[in-house]
């Protein structure tokens, strides 16, 4: 099941739950969880894009590891609201990982890269330290807000 709505992704969800936040590029993917009271997300390990079949794989490990209820990918859409070919790509994406048998929430990520950078300067990481976790740390704000709005639409 994909939603882009919260009060459907809510309605298949046990209550609470540890959810798994993706930010999806074409190389990698970010990772980050919630704990299963939806208050803080976390980032997590960073997957280097290979076959889809060995993501998938990957991802199942990440499922497993934590007992997931539900999976929330980052919607990557233009300023505008509009869609673009990198949401194609997500949403394709997205039916991919539904296979694994969890509600896929899609989630507009418009800038989460640039909050996630700006946390990590304001924290002082280096360059370097930030290019490795970039991705983890976008895929941790996509998921906070979809969390946040979870709670409010208890």
């Amino acid at each position: 099941m994909i939603c882009d709505d919260v009060p459907a992704f809510r309605a298949a969800l046990p209550e609470g739950g540890v959810l798994l936040g993706l930010d999806v590029g074409s190389k990698t993917i970010g990772t980050a969880f919630c704990d299963a009271e939806w208050r803080f997300a976390t980032p997590a390990q960073l997957i280097k894009r290979r076959k889809f079949a060995q993501d998938k794989a990957e991802l199942a490990r990440l499922l497993d590891s934590r007992d997931t209820a539900g999976i929330v990918v980052g919607l990557p859409l233009n300023m505008d609201g509009s869609q673009s070919p990198r949401s194609q790509a997500s949403r394709a994406f997205a039916g991919n990982v539904a296979e694994l048998g969890l509600p896929v929430l899609l989630w507009d990520e418009r800038l989460s890269t640039v909050a996630a950078e700006r946390a990590m300067i304001e924290a002082d990481l280096s360059r370097s330290k930030r290019a490795e976790r970039i991705d983890s740390a976008a895929a941790a704000h996509i998921l906070q807000g979809a969390i946040d709005a979870l709670i409010q639409s208890a």
